[in-house]
């Protein structure tokens, strides 16, 4: 039951932070990842078929999100070492 419990708080974490706006969602991920990620994944969620497809789908939307913001940061740092080098 206590799994149960974990999963279900879990999922209800990650549908929170799926609500987020971009600059708090990654470090949000970030937490979510290393509290509920640290054990075998296969493992580690006791959760209905539909729960667990929810979630399924919430994280694999979140590893996209993480992918374009990733790209985006990077632009911003290269765009400020051009300010940079424009300045010097």
């Amino acid at each position: 039951m206590e799994r149960r419990n974990r999963s279900l708080k879990a999922l209800e974490e990650l549908t929170y932070i799926d609500s987020l706006d971009d600059n708090q969602k990654a470090p949000a991920l970030q937490r979510w990842s290393e509290k509920y990620l640290d054990v075998d994944i296969s493992e580690s969620f006791d959760l209905e078929l539909l729960d667990l497809q929810k979630l399924s789908e919430l994280f694999y939307k979140n590893i996209n999100f993480l992918k374009e913001y990733r790209v985006n940061i990077k632009k911003e740092l290269d765009k400020g070492k051009d300010i940079k080098k424009f300045f010097s």
